[in-house]
């Protein structure tokens, strides 16, 4: 085989969205795509903000010498004091410029962090269901994922968690609110957590780094609230981008930001800083740091999401689904009437309704429904969801 041993696995095992796709574009040659119901893929439909394109087209036309040339490899100085500014507000403890850096999304940041803490053989923690990338990106920098399920609420199980923390531990990665079943995580789950990592750390003699990947901040509904884990726990870090909540996945955009007190701050900074060259990122994209400094507190329009949630929870529940309403994100996670949920993902397609197996996030015996999609598709969508379950 010309590709390698590893490349191929993984390939097989992150298969499931992409077959996915492949099976959507056939049904909609086949029966056009007005009459597909496709919930497979988390790639946001909303425009940007208004302030986008009017951002975007001016600083384009900027065209003073050196303007897309290199900058500081964290980002430029004026961007990250803007962002800096907002994670000191959502996170309630002050972060200045020197305390982040600007990435190539959320997945670059990820990838630098792991880069910057990862000894080879040291294990990180996941949490199922999860994205199924962070697996690889665990593998990417020579460490091991330990996967640790959630409550059947999703919720965290904190006693799981404390029991898989080994003298190897060096960090837990949390999304909240959580892909895929929308999930987050509460203030006092966070505090316990928090204190459950300081225990470990005395006991191992260790450094553990909380992650938290939160690229849906911002998508919340109802009166729920995302807390910050800086108040929760010292040697925390926050990864996240803009491709969310200004809709903007494609520009690849995010950010790194650590607690002001994290052990050995200086050192991590300038490691994550040549992380972020050494990977091959270089930089975050120069013109669209400049953009998002101007566009720091403003999202899109969510009203739409918590529409589309009403109405696709309102079917789901008329059809007898079992799932947990999402308090955040654009997914919901309902259980697989069936034991086996590929089988029930195959069975969904039969009545033109694409969706992802809960296996594809760790978690057999569900299926993921994204509702990024036009208000028509999941309306159009209630008499398949019954017909299929029927």
């Amino acid at each position: 085989m010309s590709i390698s041993i590893k490349m191929n696995d993984f390939a097989q095992r992150s298969s499931w969205i992409r077959k996915m796709f492949e099976e959507g574009a056939r049904l909609k040659k086949e029966f056009g795509a007005e009459n597909v119901f496709d919930f497979s893929l988390g790639n946001p439909d909303l425009s940007p903000p208004p302030q986008f394109s009017e951002t975007i087209r001016r600083l384009a036309n900027d065209e003073k010498p050196g303007i897309h040339g290199y900058m500081p490899n964290g980002g430029y100085p004026f961007v990250r004091e803007a962002v800096a500014r907002q994670i000191s507000q959502e996170q309630e403890i002050t972060v200045n410029a020197d305390e982040m850096l600007m990435t190539c999304g959320a997945a670059g940041a990820l990838n630098v962090v792991l880069k910057s803490i990862l000894n080879p053989g040291e294990e990180i923690i996941i949490l199922a269901p999860f994205f199924v990338e962070y697996n690889f990106y665990v593998d990417n920098h020579g460490g091991v994922t330990k996967i640790v399920n959630t409550r059947e609420d999703f919720s965290l199980d904190l006693e799981a968690i404390a029991a898989a923390i080994t003298k190897k531990t060096k960090g837990i990665i949390i999304n909240s609110p959580n892909n895929p079943t929308g999930q987050i995580y509460s203030a006092g789950e966070l505090d316990e957590l928090g204190s459950i990592l300081t225990i470990a750390q005395e006991k191992f003699n260790s450094t553990i780094f909380l992650l938290s990947d939160e690229p849906y901040r911002k998508i919340i509904y109802d009166d729920n609230v995302v807390p910050s884990i800086f108040k929760a726990y010292k040697n925390s870090i926050v990864v996240s981008s803009y491709s969310k909540d200004l809709s903007l996945p494609g520009e690849r955009i995010g950010y790194i930001a650590v607690h002001p007190e994290i052990t050995d701050k200086a050192p991590l900074i300038g490691a994550m800083t040549l992380a972020n060259r050494i990977l091959g990122y270089v930089n975050a994209p120069a013109l669209m740091q400049r953009v998002v400094a101007e566009l720091q507190g403003l999202t899109v329009n969510c009203s739409i999401y918590t529409r589309r949630r009403e109405i696709f929870c309102k079917i789901l529940t008329d059809a007898g689904y079992e799932f947990t309403p999402p308090k955040g994100a654009f997914y919901i996670f309902p259980k697989s009437p069936w034991e086996n949920d590929a089988d029930f993902v195959a069975h969904l397609q039969k009545f033109k309704i694409l969706a992802v197996p809960g296996r594809g996030f760790g978690m057999p015996g569900y299926f993921r429904l994204a509702f990024c999609v036009d208000d028509g598709v999941i309306e159009r969508s209630a008499a398949a969801f019954n017909e299929a379950v029927k």
